[in-house]
């Protein structure tokens, strides 16, 4: 019978298959070989001694190498020494596939090298166990989301207009016409609002962006809700819900995962409702004082972020932002004409923005007027006119971006490792 190694404790004292790769090896003596052998579920030692082997079998274990696949069929033995807790007193192992001077050895090995590999550095511990959690990361959004009765509305990836402004849009030919890869689902999202009362979307975005900071890619994944009905304040009790919910899920099923990459999930435990909420005009006071050259009515730079949620031990929200410096969509505050109804999530210990969301503007004849200011093409945003024509009501949502929290709840230095393949503006390979 085949298992895999995270099935070790339903099978102790049965002999069983396990199909995986070398993953490292060791002798004791002429007699006695440890053989790491992964599966993906996880590590198991296997212990091949020349008593309980054939000879050639025993003999061809100093020719399997690092990543050379095989099949190990042995018995199950609880042991607390060994990687998980199980080790597999081995009868018989059968070679598959050879490797033949793997690239990734145990050695230090520069970002740009490992990248390049980044197809084989999939295979390591610590990069395993971060997309094992970002994968944790995946269903939690979705589970939350499903389970409040929002609706999976996919959003297009070719789109023909902006949505966060034109200066990072891809653009390619598209049968003799212009078009565009998404920066976000949230426009579609609106339509689909109006339609279900609460939608999603879940997918790649893309950003043009020349930046080579941590927290950039130009691919990513971004999760979008949208709320008929909605003001504000409550897509902040919204955000502040969704963010908590996630960051338990991870705690509670994936402490292995956080053990191997060494976080200290004290700093995750404090993330509890409710989190602090500053208006632009609190935050811009907090950064005046800390004398960190920030210009009032400009965006926050990540040193701005950094430095207003450094003292908090949860995220932070910013709102009311100055309309100038968001989106055509935004609503202006009616109580203040100067600012926008948005809101940041900022991440603490450093990890900025994981959220951008706010109330959208619901006023046909306002939403004409700021896509004039813009500079926009109101052709293609006759169907989100008709959003505003046709039973327009207030609505908000948020985007979150996945890379950006599985950093955050990670402690990554960078985003690059939390994406399989990761794109930025000086890589396309592999």
């Amino acid at each position: 019978m085949r298992i895999y190694i995270n099935q070790a404790q339903d099978h102790v004292g049965e002999t069983v298959q396990i199909a995986g790769w070398l993953y490292n090896k060791r002798s004791s003596g002429k007699k006695l070989h440890f053989l790491i052998v992964r599966d993906g579920t996880g590590l198991m030692q296997a212990i091949v001694s020349s008593s309980d082997v054939s000879d050639e079998n025993f003999a061809m274990v100093d020719s399997l190498t690092q990543e050379a696949s095989l099949i190990v069929t042995g018995t199950i033995k609880q042991e607390p020494r060994s990687p998980g807790g199980y080790e597999l007193q081995v009868s018989m192992l059968e070679p598959v596939g050879q490797s033949v001077d793997y690239p990734i050895t145990p050695k230090e090995h520069g970002v740009d090298f490992l990248l390049d590999r980044r197809h084989l550095w999939l295979r390591s511990k610590r990069q395993n166990a971060i997309l094992k959690i970002r994968h944790e990361i995946v269903m939690a959004i979705r589970d939350y989301l499903d389970s409040h009765g929002f609706v999976l509305l996919d959003a297009p990836i070719f789109t023909p207009n902006a949505v966060e402004g034109t200066t990072t849009l891809f653009e390619t030919e598209y049968f003799g016409a212009k078009a565009y890869l998404t920066q976000s689902g949230q426009l579609y999202q609106e339509a689909g609002a109006m339609a279900f009362g609460k939608t999603y979307s879940f997918g790649p975005t893309f950003r043009a962006e020349k930046s080579k900071t941590r927290r950039h890619l130009t691919e990513f994944w971004m999760v979008e809700p949208e709320v008929a009905f909605m003001d504000l304040d409550q897509d902040m009790d919204l955000m502040e819900d969704f963010v908590v919910s996630i960051v338990s899920r991870v705690l509670d099923r994936r402490a292995d995962e956080l053990q191997q990459i060494e976080r200290d999930t004290s700093k995750l435990e404090t993330v509890r409702k409710p989190f602090p909420r500053l208006t632009y005009d609190d935050a811009a006071m907090i950064l005046a004082a800390k004398e960190t050259g920030f210009q009032y009515g400009s965006d926050l730079g990540a040193p701005d972020e950094s430095a207003i949620a450094e003292n908090s031990d949860r995220p932070v929200m910013v709102h009311r932002w100055p309309y100038e410096v968001k989106a055509f969509y935004m609503k202006r505050d009616p109580l203040d004409l100067t600012k926008a109804m948005g809101v940041d999530m900022l991440a603490p210990e450093g990890f900025g923005e994981i959220i951008g969301g706010g109330q959208r503007e619901d006023s046909l004849e306002e939403l004409e007027k700021r896509i004039a200011e813009h500079n926009l093409p109101k052709r293609v945003f006759e169907w989100y006119l008709d959003l505003r024509r046709y039973g327009s009501v207030p609505h908000s949502g948020f985007g979150l971006g996945l890379e950006r929290t599985v950093a955050w709840i990670c402690n990554l230095p960078h985003v690059r490792e939390t994406i399989p393949f990761p794109r930025m503006m000086y890589r396309l390979e592999p």
